[in-house]
């Protein structure tokens, strides 16, 4: 199903004051993070706003040829959605991927339109939509539902883990302020899924990354 890798492309390690300096920022992003994420909510255990039912697929990792580059390696995931909410939705979904090094990547970012489409082919599923085509009105029942693929660009070839946060899947929000400030944020309901990574993503077995862990959060 997925595009096959050459074996012997592989991405080069970062120097050591490169990584410690991406180290840098993680610690930093966390730190200012933690009076946030001590007051961020739990979701409501019952929902009481429109919520869509989501069906996650693999995370994969690819390599492919780009014209002028050369081959580089993607990690990619196709999901399914429903509408059993009750109301047609407009459905702008938005996906982020963590690689535990404080960097988040938007789906769709640096991602030329022939690898999206050599991707979408490899599925071999005539209905999945990349993230540009699959927005828009989404209609009631499992008869309407949509599939789609969202992509990143792998910058780190060797991550301790990755995170894929999936956000336009449900109407609920809070509003938290920050200790001592009158900063306030507004929070989103959203699909958080951690994988496990050991090693390198080039010798993933069956080029699939395993999912660990799968939660709903406030974002």
């Amino acid at each position: 199903m997925s595009a096959s890798a050459p074996k012997a492309h592989r991405t080069p390690r970062r120097s050591l004051a490169s990584r410690l300096s991406r180290l840098a920022a993680a610690v930093l992003t966390v730190a200012s993070g933690t009076a946030l994420l001590g007051l961020a909510p739990e979701p409501d255990p019952v929902p009481r706003r429109w919520q869509l039912d989501i069906t996650p697929g693999i995370l994969r990792v690819t390599t492919i040829d780009v014209a002028g580059v050369g081959p580089r390696m993607y990690l990619y995931m196709d999901y399914s959605v429903v509408n059993n909410s009750g109301q047609d939705l407009l459905f702008a979904p938005a996906f982020e991927l963590a690689n535990g090094e404080g960097e988040i990547l938007r789906s769709g970012r640096d991602v030329p339109q022939a690898v999206t489409e050599k991707i979408l082919t490899s599925l071999q599923n005539s209905f999945a939509e990349d993230q540009i085509t699959i927005i828009g009105t989404l209609l009631q029942g499992r008869e309407n539902g949509k599939d789609g693929v969202v992509i990143w660009p792998v910058t780190d070839a060797n991550p301790d883990r990755l995170t894929v946060y999936a956000a336009g899947f449900s109407g609920e929000t809070a509003t938290v302020e920050t200790p001592k400030s009158d900063q306030r944020f507004i929070l989103r309901k959203t699909l958080r899924m951690d994988f496990d990574t050991p090693g390198d993503l080039m010798g993933k077995r069956l080029n699939e990354v395993p999912v660990r862990e799968q939660t709903w959060i406030m974002r």
